[in-house]
C-alpha cells in the first residue's frame, strides 16, 4: 500500500496493475523512447548522408537512459513544450550532438511513435497472460470434461452438459479476443517521420528533394524500433482510430472476463464451485460463515471500466480536426493508460482464478438429481410407447404428474417425487429399477465430453504449442 495518503492516486498503481505495466506507461518508459527514436533518426539521417557524424550518433547512444529529470522540468516551465525541454536536457548530456537532435522532426515525431511503441510493448504483456489463463482453462476443461452439470437458459435449469464443456464457451470468447489481439499486433505500425502535417515537407528540404531518401529514412527508423512499416499516409499524427481499434480488443478481453465472472458469482452462489480463497481470507466483518466471490467481483468491477473507458478513444477518434487538433493529449493519456492497466488487473485475477478453481462434485450432482426427472420424461414416454402405450395419454400425464412433482418442490419444500409417481402409474410398465437406469445424468450430456476433445485438439492446443515458452504464469493475490 503507499504511504501518501494527502493526494489522490491512482488505485491502478495502489491496488490492481502490475509494476510491469505500470513500467510500460511511466515517464521513464515514455523519455528514453524518445531518445532511442531521436537516435534511430540521427543515424538514418548520417547514414543517408546528412551532416550527422558518427561520434554525434555514439554520444546520443551513450545517454539515453541517463535522463536529468530535474533539468527537463524546469526548462518545461519555462518554455511551456515538453518536447523541447526533452531536446534541451538531451542536448546538455549530449553537447557534441546538441545542434543535430531532432533535425526535420515535429513533436508527434516523438510523441506519436512512442505511443505506437508503448501500445506494442504492452499488448505484448496483455497476450502472455491471456495465453496462460487460456492454458488454465484449457486444463480445467479437459479435467471435468466427463462431469454431467446443470445447463441453464433463462437461468432456468435445461438439459444437462458437463462442467468442462461449460468452461470451453468462456475459454472459446477469450480465443476470439485473442485472435483479433493477434491480428492488432501484427498490424500495429509507426508514424514514421511524416512531418508537421503529413507531408515531410521539412525532410524534402533536408533531402533537396530526394524521395528515395525520404522513404529509407522511414524504414530504417522502424527497423530500429522493431516494426516492419510505418503508415502510408498520415496528417501530424497517427491516425487516432488506431487507439480506438487497440481498445476495442482490450474491451473485448474485458467483456469475455467479466462474462465469466459472473457465472462463477452464480455458480459460487449455487455451492457448486467456488473461486480460491486464502486460508484467513474474511468474507464479511459481519457474517463470519460467508465466503464472498471477491476475486470475481473485482474481475466484473475493472471489467466495467474498461469497457465503458473504451468510448473515450472512440470519441477522439471522430472529432480530429483535418490534420490534426488537441483536444486529444489529455483524454488520450489517461483513457489508453487506463485500458491497458484495466486488463492486465483482470488478467492477473484470472490468472490466479482459473489455476484454482473449486468443485464440488456432490452439490453438483446432487442438483442434476433434482431436476434429472423433469428431463429424463421424454425417455420414459418413449420407452412407454414402445411397450404399446398411447403417445398423447402419457404426454398428458407426464404433464399432469410434472405439475405435481413441481408443486411439492416449490410450495412445500419436498423431494422431486416424478419418478415415484411414474412407477405407481401401471400405465407406464416401467419398475423402479428400469427408472432408476434411465436416470444416469451421463445419459443427457450428449456430445459434451468430445466436443471438448475436439475443441482443444483443434482450436487451443495449437496456440498452446506455439507458445509453450511462456506457460506456467500465475499470480499470487496480494489484497
Amino acid at each position: 500500500m503507499s504511504e501518501n495518503y494527502n493526494s489522490y492516486e491512482s488505485p491502478f498503481c495502489t491496488r490492481y496493475a502490475s509494476e510491469e505495466m505500470q513500467y510500460i506507461f511511466s515517464a521513464d518508459k515514455k523519455f528514453t523512447t524518445w531518445r532511442k527514436l531521436w537516435v534511430a533518426l540521427a543515424r538514418a539521417e548520417m547514414k543517408l548522408g546528412l551532416n550527422v557524424t558518427e561520434e554525434q550518433v555514439k554520444q546520443l547512444e551513450e545517454h539515453i537512459n541517463d535522463i536529468d529529470y530535474k533539468t527537463a522540468n524546469e526548462r518545461e516551465k519555462q518554455v511551456r513544450h515538453d518536447v523541447m525541454a526533452h531536446v534541451y536536457t538531451y542536448g546538455q548530456a549530449c553537447p557534441d550532438a546538441e545542434g543535430i537532435i531532432h533535425l526535420g522532426a515535429t513533436s508527434c515525431y516523438v510523441g506519436d511513435n512512442t505511443d505506437v511503441i508503448i501500445m506494442r510493448d504492452a499488448l505484448q504483456v496483455v497476450r502472455r497472460k491471456l495465453i496462460n489463463v487460456m492454458n488454465n482453462l484449457a486444463k480445467f476443461a479437459d479435467e471435468y470434461k466427463n462431469m454431467p452439470c446443470l445447463a441453464y437458459t433463462h437461468l432456468q435449469p435445461a438439459q444437462l452438459t458437463t462442467v468442462g464443456k461449460r468452461a470451453t464457451l468462456w475459454l472459446n470468447e477469450l480465443l476470439m479476443d485473442f485472435e483479433d489481439l493477434e491480428y492488432r499486433i501484427s498490424t500495429l505500425k509507426l508514424l514514421g517521420s511524416k512531418g508537421t502535417t503529413g507531408t515531410q515537407a521539412s525532410f524534402v528540404e533536408l533531402f533537396d528533394g530526394d524521395t528515395s531518401k525520404i522513404k529509407e529514412l522511414e524504414k530504417m527508423i522502424a527497423e530500429e524500433m522493431g516494426f516492419d512499416s510505418v503508415v502510408a499516409v498520415s496528417g501530424q499524427t497517427y491516425s487516432r482510430k488506431v487507439d480506438s481499434q487497440v481498445l476495442n480488443v482490450l474491451s473485448g478481453i474485458a467483456q469475455s472476463c467479466s462474462k465469466f465472472s459472473n457465472d462463477m458469482r452464480i455458480l459460487q452462489s449455487f455451492k457448486e464451485m467456488e473461486e480460491p480463497r486464502e486460508k484467513s481470507q474474511i468474507g464479511s466483518s459481519a457474517m463470519a460463515y460467508k465466503r464472498n466471490p471477491m476475486r470475481c467481483e473485482r474481475i466484473t468491477s475493472l471489467a466495467r471500466y474498461v469497457m465503458i473507458d473504451s468510448l473515450n478513444p472512440a470519441f477522439t477518434a471522430g472529432t480530429q480536426w483535418f490534420e490534426r487538433t488537441l483536444d486529444d493529449s489529455a483524454n488520450k493519456r489517461i483513457s489508453v493508460a487506463e485500458a491497458f492497466l484495466g486488463v492486465d488487473a483482470i488478467l492477473n485475477i484470472m490468472m490466479n482464478v482459473t489455476d484454482g478453481m473449486v468443485v464440488y462434485p456432490e452439490i453438483i450432482r446432487r442438483r442434476v438429481m433434482a431436476e434429472l426427472p423433469f428431463m429424463a420424461t421424454e425417455n420414459v414416454m418413449m420407452d412407454a410407447v414402445k411397450k404399446g402405450a398411447s403417445r398423447q395419454d402419457m404426454h398428458e400425464k407426464i404433464r399432469e404428474y410434472s405439475m405435481t412433482a413441481a408443486m411439492e418442490v416449490k410450495k412445500y419444500g419436498r423431494d422431486n417425487n416424478l419418478c415415484d409417481l411414474i412407477v405407481n402409474d401401471p400405465a407406464f410398465m416401467v419398475t423402479k429399477e428400469e427408472l432408476d437406469a434411465v436416470l444416469k445424468p451421463e445419459n443427457y450430456t450428449g456430445r459434451s465430453a468430445e466436443q471438448v476433445d475436439e475443441y482443444l485438439a483443434e482450436c487451443i492446443n495449437p496456440i498452446l504449442e506455439a507458445n509453450k515458452d511462456i506457460l506456467g504464469e500465475n499470480f499470487e493475490m496480494k489484497n
